[in-house]
């Protein structure tokens, strides 16, 4: 009987154990297509979880709209993605070689720690000063005050903290709850931010990144993204809500008309450009523009007109100068540049990404920042072109202090941590 019982135990745990290893590999599996095919992913998820349903339980007619949309983008992103794919090496040695090449940067953690700091002061000061709120949309006047201009350096640097985070803890410096803890207080200032602007999309496109961001290293379940959009659809009436509140004690007429439920039919939001003919003659900063925006900080440019394309869309389709509309980047970019603007538009920063992630070795956090900067801006679904490309270039420069530490702190020859592997796998159970 003892030996039947003892044989029944083995079973089962060889069972247990089977069944654990073909989780781990399909997890294993998931995570590798995210690296194979980033960008991809970053333009496909959003719209596979929250717009196509949304679309299809309120039967849009304009569904193929969007399915259109997205194969234009595919089209971009897919064949550079499948024309590198041998960069990447195989599955087990680049997830492995993340580990090696943010491992033995000096302080990492620490510089991590300050960045988030600075992050999170910059950006409360920022919205105390009134820095990218309604108000000063409805206003139409550029708040110069020196508060906002001074922490207008620093608004990439809630990006950059969560990379360097994210690189610590590849790196085995740094746990999984005290990363955990850091990420929690980047996101909890952004939801203090939504009460201070009353502006609620900067903290969806935070989200969206740090989720993207965590997925493609491979120390976020993919499937976390689900249940992140579950809890965003739980939290949204609430945060709606308190969003018009501040609206309509600052004196903002809030259509009461709009339910929350509606203000989330991003389908609807982005079907709206197919009643137009494209490109759609409205006036954007072009290449010169952009790079103007993009590298010169306002300090050092105080007289240039802020940027409104959001609010010349809005113009254009009937609305005022007091408020601003988009129709998502995917539509965004169909509207402003037509249908082969999408396949350029998504297929050169496809190319971007594949240069950062493939080329020179796995990235370090020098690179991994400029992707994170790259998934903040372009790629991130909500936001409004060209000033997503803007937000890019001026994250980068303002991260240049950082960067250069980075650089001169690089390892000679990098080596994992014994305990980075494992580090990286307690981040996401």
């Amino acid at each position: 009987m003892g030996g039947n019982a003892s044989t029944v135990r083995s079973a089962e745990a060889g069972a247990a154990t089977s069944r654990h290893s073909a989780h781990q590999e399909q997890k294993s599996r998931l995570t590798w297509l995210l690296q194979l095919y980033p960008t991809s992913l970053l333009v496909l998820v959003p719209y596979g979880v929250l717009v196509v349903p949304m679309a299809l339980l309120n039967g849009n007619p304009e569904l193929w709209f969007i399915v259109k949309l997205l194969l234009l983008a595919l089209a971009g992103t897919v064949v550079i993605e499948l024309a590198t794919a041998r960069w990447l090496g195989k599955r087990s040695d680049w997830q492995s070689g993340l580990a090696r090449a943010n491992a033995g940067y000096p302080h990492l953690y620490l510089l991590a720690r300050a960045t988030t700091i600075v992050s999170i002061i910059a950006d409360l000061i920022g919205g105390l000063a009134g820095r990218g709120s309604i108000f000063a949309q409805v206003s139409g006047e550029v708040n110069v005050s020196p508060a906002v201009v001074l922490t207008s350096l620093f608004s990439g640097w809630r990006y950059l903290a969560f990379v360097l985070l994210l690189a610590s803890l590849l790196g085995g410096q740094a746990r999984r709850l005290g990363v955990l803890w850091w990420t929690t207080a980047l996101l909890a200032t952004q939801v203090v931010l939504v009460l201070m602007t009353a502006f609620s999309s900067p903290l969806i496109s935070y989200l969206s990144f740090i989720l993207g961001v965590g997925a493609i290293c491979g120390v976020i379940r993919p499937r976390l993204v689900v249940v992140a959009a579950v809890a965003l659809f739980m939290a949204w009436p609430t945060l709606y809500s308190a969003r018009n509140d501040v609206r309509t004690e600052g004196g903002v007429k809030v259509s009461e008309e709009v339910t929350a439920a509606e203000r989330i039919r991003f389908d609807l939001q982005l079907t709206r450009a197919s009643a137009y003919d494209v490109p759609a003659a409205v006036d954007h900063p072009g290449l010169p523009g952009i790079v103007r925006y993009g590298l010169l900080p306002r300090a050092l440019d105080a007289e240039r007109p802020p940027l409104t394309t959001g609010t010349r869309i809005n113009e254009y389709l009937g609305g005022s100068s007091h408020s601003a509309y988009n129709f998502l980047t995917l539509g965004t970019v169909y509207f402003l540049e037509g249908p082969w603007g999408v396949v350029l538009f998504y297929g050169g920063w496809a190319l971007v990404v594949v240069l950062l992630l493939r080329t020179g070795g796995t990235p370090g956090p020098v690179r991994l920042s400029l992707f994170g900067f790259a998934v903040a801006g372009p790629l991130i679904w909500t936001r409004t072109y060209p000033e997503n490309v803007v937000g890019f270039l001026q994250h980068t420069v303002a991260a240049l202090p950082i960067l250069l530490v980075l650089f001169l702190l690089r390892p000679r020859e990098r080596s994992a941590p014994s305990g980075s592997r494992v580090a990286a796998d307690r981040f996401d159970t």
